[in-house]
């Protein structure tokens, strides 16, 4: 990853701790694909569907600020 580059985390593997989940669990209960909640919860996915994030607040009940944040990267946050 460019060290100069804004990234957003995902807060699945903490919303999924909290009301003690498996990714399995979270895959049935919202219909995604097991591979899309996986490379959410290990924040390795690149691109989101507007859908998927839908499901997955209503799941958690959250909303989508919940879900992600964005970090500044090191550089952005010294300037």
């Amino acid at each position: 990853i460019d060290s100069t580059q804004t990234m957003i985390r995902c807060h699945l593997s903490i919303l999924m701790g909290r009301d003690k989940l498996r990714i399995s669990d979270v895959a049935q209960r919202t219909g995604l694909n097991r591979s899309t909640v996986t490379a959410l919860y290990n924040e390795t996915a690149t691109r989101v569907e507007l859908p998927t994030i839908e499901s997955l607040c209503n799941l958690f009940r959250c909303q989508v600020g919940d879900l992600f944040e964005i970090v500044p990267s090191e550089t952005e946050a010294q300037s």
